[in-house]
């Protein structure tokens, strides 16, 4: 279960090994003071086979996917007070909140498939919910970016194409996404046709916000209280199998495109997300293309976070306004761990979290109270499964100096919702 995302954005930061050495490893050698946190498995709509969590505000609303009954479709969830809702569809079968939505006022924001069949064949938005990474029903219906609030979900235009999805809002009536135009695009891979750009609604009014000069295609991920948005910037893709070619990480202030720069790549570079304080975060290839990095972006300067210890890619998905940034770091085969990174230390969030029912393979979001979101499995079904990490006090790492939970083998299903997770692959 749950590798639910869209499918016009789908790369790996997974490729080959690297000898990186972890700073994480260096906070536990040191037995620094750590916070603990309590993991609590949020469940899913009735499904067995899984739910993700992507999304967490300061009123602690927590947002996702989750299977429903039968597990033959996924809808958009939130979890709040021990109660999960199904935020439904727009009339099609399947929906998502899959990224952060910084909004603490009661917007929720994400991508639900509507009745009609995609008129090109497309199939921009993939849900899968079966053990073995099949299609849920509903397969090449079209997708609309939605705003839902007080149990009403609306659907966002488009720029005169059949598609389009949102990823997030700030405190003031912004929702950024992205949205297909009506260009063909030669360069697109089947079954996409059409180009997409990075889009901001507001209100019932969508702009566009353009790609970096020479680049065809754009996705907006994430936006600040200060109206920053970032995301990335590409090619439509190159070939049978290969997706979308996100050439640079981006960010727009007042519509108009600055890169961020790389870790040295040319490919996979794409910023996820962005604080109040303008710091930004995201992955990065390092030279050489055959690995990429979680990095932090900050008065012009973009870091290599580095991994974990033995692994060889990482990507961060969150950053609060207290610089903690969270994400996945990965080994060769493809095995990944949540981490947490803060004062320039990576830290497995696993080695944080002892007695918990799950292992935390991803960490998606992360709020202003260090509260933190995303996906773990559960050790008993391996099944992956939402997972709530809430502060609960401050000690040094959980369980021997240096070693976090044993590392778990990810079962195909968890596999794959990792590697759409990294979005570009989400």
């Amino acid at each position: 279960m749950k590798a639910t995302t869209l499918n016009f954005i789908v790369t790996t930061v997974i490729v080959t090994l690297s000898a990186v050495h972890s700073v994480g490893g260096q906070a536990q050698e040191n037995n620094e003071k750590l916070v603990h946190y309590s993991v609590q498995n949020l469940g899913t709509l009735g499904g067995v086979l899984g739910s993700s969590a992507h999304s967490i505000n300061d009123q602690s609303w927590t947002a996702g996917v989750a299977n429903l009954t039968g597990d033959t479709e996924e809808h958009a969830a939130i979890w709040q007070d021990g109660v999960v809702t199904d935020l439904g569809t727009l009339g099609g079968d399947n929906s998502n909140v899959d990224f952060p939505v910084k909004n603490n006022d009661g917007v929720v924001v994400g991508f639900a498939q509507t009745p009609e069949t995609d008129p090109l064949g497309e199939n921009f938005c993939i849900f899968l919910c079966t053990p073995s990474g099949g299609a849920c029903n509903g397969s090449h219906q079209t997708c609309r970016g939605f705003r839902w609030r007080n149990g009403l979900m609306e659907p966002l235009g488009t720029l005169a194409g059949n598609n389009s999805a949102a990823t997030g809002a700030n405190n003031h009536g912004m929702v950024v996404g992205v949205a297909e135009n009506t260009t063909p695009d030669p360069n697109c891979v089947s079954p996409q046709v059409l180009d997409y750009e990075a889009v901001v609604w507001q209100g019932n009014t969508i702009h566009e916000l353009l790609p970096v000069p020479g680049d065809a295609i754009g996705v907006a991920l994430a936006v600040n209280d200060n109206g920053q948005i970032v995301g990335s910037t590409g090619t439509c893709g190159s070939g049978p199998g290969i997706g979308p070619i996100f050439l640079h990480a981006v960010l727009w202030k007042n519509h108009l495109p600055t890169d961020l720069g790389n870790l040295g790549g040319t490919l996979n570079n794409v910023a996820y997300a962005i604080n109040d304080r303008g710091q930004v975060v995201g992955a990065s290839d390092l030279a050489g293309d055959n690995t990429g990095h979680a990095f932090l972006w900050q008065n012009g300067v973009m870091t290599d976070l580095g991994t974990l210890g033995g692994d060889f890619s990482s990507a961060a998905f969150a950053i609060n306004d207290s610089s903690q940034v969270v994400g996945l770091s990965c080994d060769v085969n493809s095995n990944c761990r949540a981490f947490l990174s803060q004062n320039g230390l990576m830290t497995d969030l696993n080695a944080l979290t002892a007695g918990s029912p799950l292992y935390l393979i991803s960490a998606a979001d992360i709020n202003s109270r260090g509260e933190i979101v995303g996906a773990g499995v559960d050790l008993n079904t391996a099944e992956p499964l939402a997972f709530a990490a809430v502060p609960c006090d401050e000690g040094p790492a959980a369980g021997p100096i240096g070693i976090a939970k044993p590392r778990i083998a990810l079962s195909g299903t968890a596999r794959e919702q990792l590697h759409r997770m990294l979005i570009f692959g989400r």
